[in-house]
């Protein structure tokens, strides 16, 4: 009786938890110059080993990137530099000359194709 309690309580307590934690974090979607796979896996992993950020989806078919973030440590200015650092334009944010140049030749080809 008393272990059905306490996971009684514990489930009301995670629920709560996740609440609060969905209160805290935003959403925002950047269209991205983005053509291929390797694209997605540099943008997505750049993403979300940025400070500040929970999750980052890229859909190629639109180029667009969905991003989950906490904008008490990041906002969207800062979320569109560290896709332009990644070697992306981020909406009118355009893309590190220095960091494209260093992405693999697929994603170079395709980006300059285009522009």
């Amino acid at each position: 009786m008393k272990i059905s309690k306490l996971v009684a309580l514990l489930s009301v307590v995670l629920i709560i938890f996740s609440s609060f934690i969905s209160l805290k974090t935003k959403e925002v979607k950047i269209k991205t110059s983005a053509v291929c796979g390797m694209c997605k896996e540099t943008i997505e992993r750049n993403l979300t080993l940025t400070s500040g950020i929970k999750s980052a989806v890229l859909d190629l078919t639109d180029k667009v990137v969905t991003v989950t973030y906490n904008p008490k440590k990041i906002n969207v200015e800062g979320i569109k530099s560290a896709i332009s650092l990644s070697g992306y334009d981020a909406d009118e944010v355009k893309k590190d000359l220095k960091a494209h140049a260093d992405l693999p030749g697929c994603c170079k080809e395709g980006c300059n194709a285009a522009h």
